[in-house]
């Protein structure tokens, strides 16, 4: 498969100091690491930080920002970045509030986190966590010991975000953060698999005429494979699951995301997001925002997911505050 890349080696050094070369007043890098920080970071309000495997974008490093992530550590491909990484993280964006660490549910990442906010605090440092799990196809997966994380995290980077900009304290940053966790759900699906840098050979089979429900986004397998079907049998297949997960009323008012994996065109989003909306208004549910794009990729899969987030009057708000990074603005 053609790829755009010198190395496999050097892609995610590379993509890093692309980053920086396009936003060298909002980032900088952490000397000898793969850990970007907001070139601006305030050290009087609580600082987000969190960080995973590259081949995401453009989480984890584009959400770094006004309003939402102060750094971010980016591992290899697929990959969860080291201890030292996420240490290095923590310390960075350490002021005088704390530090909330928004960590999705894989095995690499929850260990590696969990070791380095022992590090810091034995340094002095004020360290909150909470785990991302809104994949609601499986229990457990070849990463995981329980649900995955998925494209409902930027949602608690914006939520927990908006908090902390408002200049809460860290204990009330972290409840709006599970407040979202407690009320989020997200399901996709693959037409294709995603190709790596380093096997440039997709990382598993799937036939013209099959497509994959409830797959991750690191390709692991989902709750069913299936022959192909029209968009909006996709769909339903694909909210149903999640409004069923999430128990959600008539009368309930959301905020939805339909995330492409990475190769899908906007045209496919917009054709998904066009049932999304009908099955929700034929439910009696109220859509307060709707968001359509690349949030969570899987490199270049092909495919979608669908994400919903039941609000209330203070979660409302916090969607709409103000946020300027990268990958995401609200104005």
């Amino acid at each position: 498969m053609k790829k755009l890349i010198n190395d496999p080696d050097d892609v995610v050094d590379e993509m890093l100091d692309g980053m920086l070369a396009a936003y060298p007043d909002r980032l900088r890098r952490l000397p000898d690491t793969q850990v970007l920080v907001r070139e601006d970071a305030p050290l009087d309000k609580v600082n987000l930080v969190t960080g995973g495997g590259s081949g995401h974008e453009p989480t984890h490093a584009g959400y770094i920002g006004d309003g939402m992530l102060d750094g971010a550590a980016a591992g290899g491909v697929f990959s969860s970045p080291t201890a030292d990484e996420f240490e290095a993280l923590i310390g960075a964006c350490a002021g005088d509030e704390g530090v909330l660490a928004i960590i999705k549910n894989y095995e690499g990442d929850v260990m590696n986190f969990e070791t380095a906010i022992e590090l810091a605090e034995m340094e002095g440092i004020e360290v909150e966590s909470v785990v991302v799990d809104d994949d609601v196809a499986v229990e457990d997966s070849l990463y995981t010991s329980g649900r995955r994380g998925v494209c409902g995290t930027i949602l608690v980077h914006k939520a927990a975000g908006a908090k902390a900009a408002e200049g809460a304290e860290l204990a009330e940053v972290k409840r709006v953060a599970e407040k979202v966790i407690d009320n989020v759900g997200t399901m996709g699906m693959a037409l294709t698999s995603c190709v790596t840098p380093e096997k440039g050979e997709p990382t598993f089979d799937l036939g013209d005429d099959e497509i994959e429900l409830g797959i991750g986004i690191h390709g692991e397998p989902g709750t069913e494979r299936t022959d192909t079907m029209p968009a909006d049998e996709v769909t339903d297949e694909l909210t149903e699951a999640v409004l069923e997960d999430l128990d959600v009323e008539e009368g309930a008012e959301v905020l939805t995301i339909v995330n492409g994996m990475g190769g899908t065109p906007e045209m496919e989003l917009f054709v998904v997001n066009r049932r999304l909306q009908e099955l929700l208004g034929e439910r009696g549910i109220e859509t307060h925002d709707a968001w359509v794009g690349d949030y969570m990729t899987s490199l270049d899969m092909a495919g979608v997911s669908v994400t919903v987030c039941v609000l209330d009057d203070e979660l409302k708000t916090l969607f709409d505050a103000p946020a300027d990074t990268p990958g995401l603005s609200v104005r």
